[in-house]
């Protein structure tokens, strides 16, 4: 099996960087579409820190048929922050996933250096902001996907039990393992329930940068909640479709079945996505 290439047909990746961007990219959107098509990938996701991505996913469908592009929105200051409106926007023409902040985050912002500043979902008496729970009341109407982006695990923790009382049915936790983040093992599994899901990225510095490591969480917190996404599109790394290929190389050398690559990789997206 070790041997035997794994295809892509059907495979879904969430985690997708590309151009035009306000950072260089390795890809424009468009080229991301038609790699993953021709890899027989099912579909992708396009995520952009400072903008949505909605009518860039809806140029590449229309020129791509037969795969499915989403686009998505992270609520960062280019966007207006915690911005009801903005969201409703990106939901209305087709968002599939609205991210809280990401490089506007205090938690990212604080660990950068940059204390004092930044987003966070609490007002100074610690309760949630009126804007973040309007947007969860949105997300879960749109029956969207909820990223965590940038958040600190507790503002995460405290996100997750708002937006199950908001109605949201789709969480998905960004890349816990990242360096800014690194959400405890023991927090992942009192989180997990139905409709969570935990995203895991290519393994690379700043992120789990070991393979061992990345699989032995997975196999702790289990396969059932987790999704793999490449996080690809960055000049320095592999496109997308090759590391998403490497990634289930990576897994199956580590004693992942093809069924259970399956549910991480086709699967589990697909519930996200509303796909089936």
């Amino acid at each position: 099996m070790a041997d035997e290439p794994l295809s892509l047909d059907g495979v879904i990746d969430l985690h997708i960087h590309a151009g035009p961007d306000v950072r260089p990219r390795k890809m424009t959107a468009l080229e991301v579409a038609r790699a993953a098509q021709a890899a027989g990938m099912r579909g992708v996701l396009l995520k952009n820190h400072h903008t949505s991505t909605v009518l860039q996913a809806a140029a590449a469908r229309e020129l791509c048929p037969g795969i499915h592009v989403f686009g998505s929105l992270a609520l960062n200051e280019w966007v207006g922050g915690f911005n009801p409106a903005a969201a409703e926007a990106s939901l209305k023409m087709g968002a599939a996933e609205i991210w809280m902040p990401t490089l506007s985050a205090a938690n990212e912002r604080n660990q950068r250096g940059e204390a004092g500043c930044g987003l966070t979902i609490w007002d100074t008496n610690g309760r949630l902001l009126p804007g973040v729970l309007e947007i969860l009341k949105l997300v879960a109407e749109h029956k969207a996907i909820l990223g965590t982006g940038h958040l600190a695990p507790v503002e995460i923790a405290a996100l997750v039990k708002a937006a199950r009382q908001a109605g949201v049915r789709k969480i998905l936790i960004t890349h816990p393992e990242i360096n800014f983040i690194k959400m405890p093992v023991a927090m992942q599994k009192e989180l997990n329930g139905p409709g969570l899901y935990f995203e895991r990225c290519y393994a690379r510095p700043l992120f789990e940068s070991s393979w061992d490591g990345l699989a032995a969480t997975v196999r702790e917190v289990g396969v059932e909640s987790t999704v793999l996404s490449t996080d690809l599109g960055q000049p320095e790394n592999p496109e997308p479709v090759v590391g998403m290929r490497q990634m289930l190389q990576e897994f199956s050398g580590r004693g992942f079945s093809r069924a259970e690559l399956d549910v991480m990789t086709r699967r589990n997206p697909a519930t996200l996505l509303g796909l089936g």
